[in-house]
């Protein structure tokens, strides 16, 4: 059963952030994969809901004429994998969002819950850090503003979210996925319905030649407290030729910057190991579809 106070279905987005204005307590709803179970086990008993699913304007994925794209917080992980904008411009997010759970998770949850959880373990979150994305967030006074999210992870399931703010869109630029090459790897104790023990998402840019790094994007989730990049490897291959060399400078620079921790799911040693291991792997796969060959 579940203990619920309320549970309001705006249409609307405005009529939303009103509601939640007169219930300050109150939590929105999307595909409610994470919160009913809070609510189901006791953690949230007694809370009001606002379920966002009755509103058109917060779903879907666009493009406009500067090319940027723009993908609504409740869209499903499914439609986002299967759409064809995704398909063409952000592939490696397809694949990413494709390993959250199973096949009635991705149906049912949201990339705006998986980003607005806060937790280091969404597995659309360190992708999106290498895709430089942009969050619209709107407030009850219509007021709107944009942050980086890489400024929206303020710690372990803390986002820079004020009282009555929503989520309303996730941009990315152009210039932020023309001409990359990515790759996302989850490491997780099951190969299905499970969260990640580590996820290591790379973003390749080639020159015209495909033999030199323009540009590299290194994002780590259960690197540390929250999903972050790591410039310094980044720097590391940065103008450089696709070599063996490089690929062991990119990996070993990342332990440098990274804080895993040890808790029930792997020890902090084991997480290294797999900071190590998967940036090179993602490197290496990021590099061969971008249609690069790797010298000794």
């Amino acid at each position: 059963m579940y203990d619920l106070e309320i549970i309001a279905e705006p249409h609307n987005l405005l009529e939303a952030i009103a509601t939640k204005a007169s219930h300050p307590d109150a939590l929105f709803i999307a595909g409610g994969t994470d919160v009913l179970i809070k609510v189901r086990e006791g953690k949230l008993s007694g809370k009001p809901l606002i379920s966002l699913h009755q509103i058109p304007e917060l779903k879907g994925i666009s493009i406009d004429e500067a090319g940027t794209l723009c993908i609504k917080p409740v869209t499903t992980f499914s439609h986002i994998t299967y759409h064809p904008l995704i398909k063409k411009y952000l592939p490696m997010l397809g694949l990413a969002v494709d390993q959250v759970g199973g096949p009635q998770i991705r149906n049912m949850g949201t990339i705006g819950g998986n980003i607005c959880n806060g937790v280091t373990s969404a597995d659309s979150a360190s992708t999106l850090f290498t895709y430089n994305a942009q969050l619209e967030i709107r407030d009850r006074d219509a007021s709107k503003r944009i942050i980086a999210i890489q400024d929206f992870y303020k710690g372990p399931g803390n986002v820079d979210l004020g009282p009555t703010e929503l989520l309303t869109a996730i941009y990315i630029t152009k210039e932020n996925y023309e001409g990359f090459a990515g790759h996302y790897i989850k490491y997780a104790m099951r190969n299905a319905m499970d969260i990640a023990t580590l996820g290591c998402a790379v973003n390749v840019k080639l020159d015209a030649t495909k033999q030199i790094i323009e540009e590299a994007r290194l994002a780590f989730g259960v690197a540390g407290p929250v999903p972050m990049r790591c410039p310094l490897a980044e720097a590391v291959v940065k103008g450089q030729q696709l070599t063996i060399s490089g690929l062991t400078a990119f990996s070993q620079t990342a332990l440098t910057e990274v804080n895993p921790r040890t808790s029930w799911r792997a020890s902090k040693d084991f997480r290294l190991q797999l900071v190590k291991e998967l940036s090179h792997r993602a490197l290496l796969e990021a590099l061969h579809l971008g249609g690069g060959v790797i010298h000794d």
